[in-house]
């Protein structure tokens, strides 16, 4: 095969916090990562046998074939590997469980024998995969499994055409400078439940989880849509409408003593119609005064 220069789309990844699991755990998570990549290549219409692939030790940089479509290597391709690695994690422990860096890049490369490829266009792709704001993303987002980050080349040749499956809104521009390479990038965290959401946002694991008991303080809390009844208010509140117990409940016995009156001596007030007041004593006598003068009448029980 002679060497040729052709135009090809670039897609690379690499597993978080492979060092330190051991060679067990490590060759466990390459043979789980090989068989996610192949199944979603295949699931993306993009023929693997024909891919180019290069095997970086904790990670795999793939030259998909020429005329691959680019919008196939996010769609399907990104959100089926994700969803594909993260029912692996659920069953999956601590040191074999998988979590990805993702770059996207497209460019003309030099294809030679043996399937050999170079050119510029690789070096951008390993700048990708090693940026800051992709490490970032997944440090911010734990629960994620992947995050993605493409080329501003990619982006305008596959993200911006808004096709089926991708939603330019979901990425973000950031700045990358990693080494000789400075340029701008788009970064996209895929949903935890599998559909896309803008990078660096985390879901809200409690107002919105259907399975989230509610604790003391929710349910003491006041509802600030919530509009008093009349047994709410304190009967100070100018506002508040009598309800049928107020009406039925007892008036207060103005006929009871004092706390400081002396026993046996209890005074009665009470005004007749405008006539003039009486006054009961206990101890048996009885006042009556009117307005045009004072009478009185003593007598004893």
């Amino acid at each position: 095969m002679e060497e040729v220069r052709e135009y090809r789309a670039l897609f690379a990844v690499d597993i978080v916090g492979s060092s330190g699991r051991g060679d067990v755990a490590l060759e466990q998570i390459r043979q789980v990562l090989s068989a996610a990549l192949h199944a979603s290549f295949t699931r993306s219409g993009v023929d693997w046998d024909a891919c180019l692939r290069h095997d970086l030790g904790d990670g795999m940089r793939v030259v998909a074939p020429a005329g691959t479509p680019e919008t196939s290597l996010i769609h399907p391709l990104v959100h089926e590997l994700t969803a594909r690695l993260r029912a692996h994690n659920l069953l999956a422990g601590t040191p074999t469980r998988i979590r990805l860096r993702v770059a996207l890049h497209a460019g003309s490369v030099q294809v030679g024998r043996g399937g050999t490829v170079s050119g510029r266009p690789l070096e951008v792709l390993a700048r990708l995969l090693d940026a800051e704001p992709v490490r970032a993303a997944l440090a911010q987002a734990p629960e994620a499994t992947t995050a993605l980050l493409v080329s501003e080349h990619f982006h305008e040749t596959a993200v911006c055409e808004g096709r089926p499956g991708i939603e330019p809104a979901a990425f973000r521009r950031v700045d990358v400078r990693e080494k000789e390479f400075a340029g701008s990038a788009w970064l996209h965290v895929p949903a935890y439940g599998g559909t896309p959401q803008a990078a660096g946002s985390v879901p809200d694991r409690t107002s919105s989880d259907p399975d989230r008991t509610p604790s003391d303080p929710d349910r003491m809390a006041p509802d600030p849509d919530r509009t008093p009844s009349d047994a709410d208010r304190t009967p100070s509140d100018p506002d508040r409408t009598p309800s049928d117990a107020d009406r039925m409940a007892p008036a207060p016995d103005r006929t009871a003593p004092a706390p400081d009156a002396p026993a046996g001596n209890t005074k009665v007030i009470s005004k007749a119609s405008g006539h003039g007041v009486i006054y009961a004593l206990g101890n048996g006598t009885m006042n009556i005064g009117g307005e045009s003068g004072e009478s009185g009448k003593r007598g004893k029980k």
